[in-house]
C-alpha cells in the first residue's frame, strides 16, 4: 500500500473585487450590446458580436456574491482552493469559481447525558455545553465532512478522559488536597475546553468555553454513595467533638 501525503491546505483570502464596480461594468456592456445589437437588426443582419457579448455576461453573472455578517465564502476553482472572502458585502469573484459559504457564528451544542467511570471505578453520569465557532474555513471546508458532527464526537471523547481523570468526590480516606469533579467544577471546566480544542483542532474549530451542566452519581449506586456520604459526615462530627474535647 503507498503511502499519500497529503498537503496541508492553509486559510488565505481570495481574489474579488467590489460588487458595486462590477456591477457598473456589466451595466455599460449590456447597453452597448444592446444598442449595437439594435442597431445591427436596423441593417437586416444577425449581430454576432452582440450574442458573445450577452452570452459573456451571462457568465459574468455568476460571479457576484453576496455576504451577510458573519459568513464566508469559500471559493474552489477547478477543484483547486482558491481562497475565502471573510469581508461582509457585496462583491464578484471568478464567474468560474464555486462557493460555499460557511458560517463564523458562535454554535452552542449540549451533549447528551453518558454514564462513565471515574478515577475510583465509580459509575456517574456527566453532561456539558460546548460553545465553538470555526476559525479556519479552509481546514472546516475540506478536512471533515460535517464540522457540528465533529464537534459532537470530540466532546464525547474529551468528557470521559476527563471523567476518568478525577475522583467524583472525596471519602475519608483519600487525600482531600486531590481534585475532585464535584469539588473542583471550574478546573473540570478548564480541563474539558482544552482536550475538545485539542481534538478538533485539525478541523479550524475554536472552542470558545466548555461548561458542566450534570454530574452526578448513576441511579445503581446513587443510595450507596448518599449513606457512604452521610456516615462520613458523622464520622467527621464525633471526630471534630473528639478533638475539641480534647
Amino acid at each position: 500500500m503507498s503511502n499519500i501525503q497529503k498537503k496541508d491546505i492553509e486559510d488565505c483570502s481570495a481574489n474579488y473585487v467590489n460588487g458595486w464596480f462590477a456591477l457598473f461594468i456589466w451595466l455599460t456592456l449590456a447597453i452597448a450590446a444592446v444598442w449595437n445589437g439594435y442597431i445591427t437588426l436596423q441593417q437586416s443582419t444577425f449581430p454576432m458580436w452582440e450574442a458573445g457579448i450577452g452570452f459573456l455576461l451571462i457568465i459574468f453573472t455568476k460571479g457576484f456574491v453576496i455576504i451577510p455578517p458573519n459568513l464566508a465564502a469559500v471559493l474552489t476553482f477547478f477543484g483547486n482552493y482558491t481562497g475565502t472572502i471573510f469581508e461582509n458585502g457585496f462583491f464578484w469573484c471568478n464567474p468560474l469559481a464555486a462557493s460555499r459559504v460557511v458560517s463564523l457564528r458562535i454554535n452552542n451544542f449540549t451533549t447528551e447525558t453518558i454514564k462513565v467511570n471515574d478515577k475510583n471505578g465509580n459509575p456517574i453520569e456527566i453532561a456539558s455545553v460546548i460553545s465553538w465557532r470555526i476559525s479556519d474555513t479552509a481546514k472546516a471546508t475540506f478536512s471533515v465532512a460535517d464540522c457540528a458532527s465533529f464537534v459532537k464526537m470530540a466532546c464525547e471523547s474529551a468528557i470521559r478522559e476527563v471523567a476518568s481523570s478525577r475522583v467524583y468526590d472525596h471519602s475519608i480516606d483519600e487525600n482531600e488536597q486531590l481534585k475532585t469533579l464535584r469539588g473542583d467544577l471550574e478546573g473540570v471546566a478548564n480541563d474539558l475546553e482544552e482536550k475538545v480544542g485539542r481534538h478538533v483542532d485539525v478541523a479550524g474549530i475554536e472552542i470558545i468555553s466548555a461548561k458542566i451542566t450534570h454530574l452526578a452519581y448513576a441511579p445503581e449506586i446513587a443510595m450507596a454513595m448518599l449513606r457512604k456520604q452521610q456516615a462520613t459526615a458523622v464520622v467527621a462530627a464525633r471526630r471534630q467533638i473528639v478533638e475539641g474535647a480534647v
